[in-house]
């Protein structure tokens, strides 16, 4: 990433967003834990709220290249209250199911604090769009 001294807020914003993402479609544990705060929960679709180690287990496992197929996201908003930010977007994702190409769509909101100058995610929230 770009020197965070050099982009605004929104830019570091939104490129920890596209990070997230990337992270998520790779497994990769070790850039996410860079990015999610020590006190970071998650709310998952079902309404379960799961804490900062088993998230981060669920994470290096969550993306399968033989099920998932794609996954982007768009519309992001990013809305910046001080130290603290919330980022949302749309996604669209496919996925095999029984040998049939099946397709979703969710919308997120993760909310950042900026601590001695450095944005952490400190939840993650996704809904199902029906």
């Amino acid at each position: 990433m770009e020197n965070k001294s050099l982009l605004t807020d929104k830019e570091q914003l939104s490129a920890l967003n596209a990070k997230f993402i990337k992270n998520f479609m790779t497994n990769d544990v070790a850039s996410h834990n860079e990015i999610i705060h020590p006190d970071f929960v998650y709310i998952s679709m079902s309404g379960k709220i799961v804490n900062r180690d088993e998230y981060m287990k669920a994470w290096a496992h969550g993306w399968n290249d033989k099920v998932d197929k794609s996954f982007t996201y768009k519309d992001e908003v990013i809305r910046i209250f001080g130290e603290m930010a919330l980022v949302r977007s749309n996604t669209f994702y496919s996925w095999l199911e029984n040998g049939k190409l099946m397709q979703g769509k969710t919308v997120y909101t993760d909310t950042y604090i900026k601590e001695k100058g450095r944005w952490w995610c400190v939840q993650a929230q996704i809904t199902a769009v029906k």
